[in-house]
């Protein structure tokens, strides 16, 4: 039975995402601090704080809401990560494991928003 958004492995996986990203965008230069480090992190961050937030509102179309704000920030990060390995500078960032887990959670987010408007 799931009793708090903590008992969610999606949110547990999007937590993992987000400490990846973190220690991902560490390498990236000084000059990226305001721009990709910035808005990567940011969406990391949104993914695991919407899925809590959703669960916590009490209403099934609310979490819903909620999970499909999460999934939006999931994707943009997917497209950040593309950007990332195309610029010169940052592309041999390693990022496997953040794109691991990050195609994780939208499966999951997806899943489960599927199951909820059944």
């Amino acid at each position: 039975m799931i009793e708090s958004y903590k008992d969610l492995i999606v949110w547990k996986k999007s937590l993992e995402l987000t400490r990846e990203i973190y220690i991902a965008t560490e390498g990236f230069p000084r000059e990226e601090l305001f721009g990709l480090t910035s808005q990567m992190r940011r969406c990391s961050v949104s993914i695991p704080s919407n899925i809590a937030e959703g669960r916590s509102r009490g209403t099934k179309k609310d979490f819903v809401q909620f999970l499909r704000i999460a999934l939006g920030s999931a994707t943009e990060l997917q497209t950040q990560i593309e950007i990332v390995k195309i610029l010169p500078k940052i592309q041999h960032t390693n990022l496997g494991k953040s794109e691991g887990l990050l195609i994780e959670v939208i499966k999951m987010l997806h899943v489960m928003i599927k199951k909820l408007l059944i």
